[in-house]
């Protein structure tokens, strides 16, 4: 067993694990956030994503262990005060989910790609969600919603 310790969504958290452990286990079975889903096992499909220390990352790639010491955020710390976060409400209000599966890590992703770029065009957002799939929509909705939710960070007037 390792000993880590770990601060997610703003909460610190001291655990023994296996050091085989992976990060998506250790959020989803040992704190109970099962919004970072487990979609392929292979990192392939980008369903698992959080950030560790600012940088979005396929939880299940990463060990547990090697997230000691770190800050990760997953898609249950984004909402603040019971307010849904802007990219939340973007997914919601343009329809960029289906099935929802894929809609986590798609979100967090998401949240990366506006912390470096807050004004992105449709093909860098494409393009900073490459590493997600959805096999439900056609993505074009999804782009719309990272639309909404960067012009809403940017302090701008969206209409529903």
């Amino acid at each position: 067993m390792a000993t880590i310790t770990v601060t997610v969504n703003g909460k610190s958290y001291t655990s023994d694990v296996e050091p085989r452990t992976l990060l998506v286990h250790y959020l989803r079975e040992h704190l109970n956030l099962t919004g970072t889903h487990i979609g392929c096992d292979t990192s392939q499909c980008g369903a698992c994503v959080v950030l560790v220390d600012g940088v979005s990352v396929k939880s299940c790639t990463m060990l547990a262990v090697q997230a000691d010491g770190s800050n990760v955020l997953t898609i249950e710390g984004l909402a603040q005060n019971g307010r849904l976060h802007p990219l939340q409400e973007g997914f919601w209000e343009r329809h960029g989910l289906q099935c929802g599966y894929c809609t986590p890590g798609m979100i967090m992703a998401a949240y990366d790609l506006l912390q470096q770029n807050p004004n992105p065009t449709d093909e860098e957002v494409r393009h900073g969600l490459e590493g997600n799939l959805c096999r439900c929509t056609g993505y074009h909705n999804i782009v719309r919603a990272v639309q909404y939710a960067a012009a809403k960070m940017r302090g701008e007037e969206v209409t529903a």
